[in-house]
């Protein structure tokens, strides 16, 4: 039976260059820190790798510490959130705002800061679109960060960072502005400038790198204002900012991955929005219903709710036929809650616990939509059966 992958916004398999990458740089193993040849040798990996990294981004001269790498995208935020909420001291009680269906690697750590007394407050994002007249109202004087999602990885809804973040400086022009990126990093153009985001959470294993390595890009103004502080202290590795020996073998395997990426990105997001086209037209001849945002989406992801069958059962009986999809995130799996993301969505309790993410990227093609939509709808058949 041919296994055919659908959840490549959980992860997704390494690029053969990537493989290549880091097969080649097993044999250095120096310490990048080190000033002897071995070490050196090792920098020059890491600096190559890291110059990939800001040319998809689109910044092509990189200052000291304007991309800092860590060990995923989970770390990476919680420097921009963490590293900006402690760089300055505090007066009164300082403002955060977000959205209502972040990823719980921004979620829980903005939780936390609020248990530390600072303001959060979350834009609701029903139907996938931000609520502008909410983001009127709340950016102000007093906001000290935005951080916003590009796109939400279970709805696949794009939402309108340019507007939230160019408000946020006019009303305040010392905010920092915090994009996580991880679901649209190499899946759509996109610039630090275009989307005028100060920081950029980006993580290598969601584009065909590594898992284990991530990066977050600072702005030149964040540096030279001082506006980030280090969350991890230690050695005084990647600028002072992220203390750690670095992941070389990751770190090479994510350039990798990146400039495989970035040759082909244009191609690679068409196939994707054409593939997610086709799948969207074939979900709507059946008992499904669809979950599209209103606004603007994603190339990559779909999402939508079956009839009165949980999710989670589907997902296995669709494993069990060499079908991998997603009930939502990877990293809320195991949570006993509904997904925040589909009930800010507008879903109920009981709709997002039935409901399902396919995800895709550009090695796959309409063969593997057709066997899904076969085995949903022989899966569909069977498991309505098996409730009566």
């Amino acid at each position: 039976m041919k296994e055919i992958y659908l959840d490549n916004s959980a992860t997704t398999p390494l690029c053969a260059e990537a493989i290549a990458a880091m097969t080649e740089a097993m044999g250095t193993y120096g310490n990048p820190s080190s000033l002897h040849s071995l070490g050196l040798s090792a920098e020059r990996l890491v600096s190559e790798a890291r110059t990939a990294v800001g040319n998809a981004l689109g910044v092509r001269m990189l200052k000291p510490g304007q991309l800092i790498f860590t060990s995923c995208g989970t770390e990476a935020t919680d420097l921009a959130l963490r590293g900006c909420a402690y760089a300055k001291a505090r007066r009164g009680t300082p403002k955060i705002v977000t959205t209502d269906s972040e990823h719980a690697a921004t979620e829980n750590i903005l939780r936390s800061l609020e248990a530390d007394g600072f303001r959060v407050v979350r834009i609701a994002t029903r139907g996938g679109v931000l609520d502008m007249a909410q983001v009127e109202r709340e950016l102000d004087a007093e906001t000290m960060l935005v951080s916003m999602m590009l796109v939400n990885n279970e709805t696949g809804a794009r939402y309108a960072l340019e507007k939230v973040f160019a408000l946020a400086k006019q009303r305040n022009p010392q905010v920092v502005t915090h994009c996580d990126a991880i679901q649209g990093f190499m899946k759509m153009r996109f610039t630090p400038a275009s989307l005028g985001a100060d920081l950029i959470s980006i993580s290598a294993h969601k584009i065909h790198g590594p898992k284990g390595v991530g990066a977050l890009y600072v702005s030149a103004d964040i540096l030279k204002q001082r506006k980030l502080s280090p969350v991890l202290l230690g050695g005084g590795q990647e600028f002072g900012f992220r203390s750690g020996t670095e992941n070389v073998l990751g770190i090479v395997g994510f350039g990798a991955a990146v400039r495989k990426a970035a040759a082909s990105l244009d191609a690679a997001t068409e196939k994707m929005r054409s593939l997610r086209e086709y799948a969207l037209l074939k979900l709507s001849a059946m008992d499904v219903r669809l979950n599209v945002p209103l606004g603007e989406a994603a190339p990559h992801i779909i999402n939508f709710t079956l009839p009165n069958i949980k999710s989670e059962t589907m997902l296995h009986y669709l494993s069990g036929e060499g079908i991998f999809v997603s009930s939502g995130s990877a990293c809320s799996s195991h949570a006993r809650t509904p997904s925040r993301a589909l009930t800010a969505f507008g879903l109920s309790a009981h709709d997002a616990d039935c409901s399902m993410r396919v995800s895709l990227s550009a090695d796959n093609d309409e063969s593997d939509i057709d066997a899904l939509i076969e085995r949903l709808r022989n899966g569909l058949s069977v498991l309505v059966r098996t409730k009566r």
